[in-house]
């Protein structure tokens, strides 16, 4: 039998460390909520705040903020201060959750989005400086702090 494609809701469910923390829209990400711009609202199929669900299960772990869905395509998000001294803090952040997805989130993992699928949001502006080698080092990564996500 061919495996099914699992909507956002379903995979959330089928993660039991994260299962009942889904959220309508974009819900869980709360006062960020507008960090997110999207052409069609109606398109959103929920979101999950992880680091609130996990905190217990990781406490001493840097631990990734959001998720939510969008046409399909899973996004994870991080809203954090965009300073040079923070870089370190994130793409730790970023580890733990590709580890997390692979191991304990495959379902999630399997429909993540094609590009933009992890996404630094900066909190306050960026500050990190454009020659330092923590950003030669996100841009190897691919994460690179915007101000707002905007998906069409």
């Amino acid at each position: 039998m061919k495996n099914k494609i699992k909507t956002f809701k379903q995979a959330v469910e089928d993660t039991p460390e994260i299962k009942d923390c889904y959220q309508n829209g974009l819900k869980a990400l709360g006062k960020y909520s507008n960090k997110i711009e999207l052409s069609d609202t109606t398109k959103c199929e929920g979101s999950v705040e992880i680091d609130e669900c996990v905190k217990y299960i990781y406490p001493q772990e840097n631990r990734w903020d959001y998720t939510f869905s969008y046409r399909g395509e899973v996004y994870f998000i991080e809203v954090h201060s965009a300073d040079t001294s923070e870089v370190k803090v994130v793409l730790k952040k970023l580890q733990w959750l590709k580890d997390w997805l692979n191991s304990k989130a495959p379902e999630l993992d399997k429909i993540k989005a094609k590009s933009k699928a992890f996404t630094w949001i900066q909190s306050n502006g960026n500050r990190i400086l454009p020659k330092s080698s923590q950003s030669r080092e996100l841009a190897q990564k691919g994460l690179v702090p915007i101000s707002k996500l905007k998906l069409q």
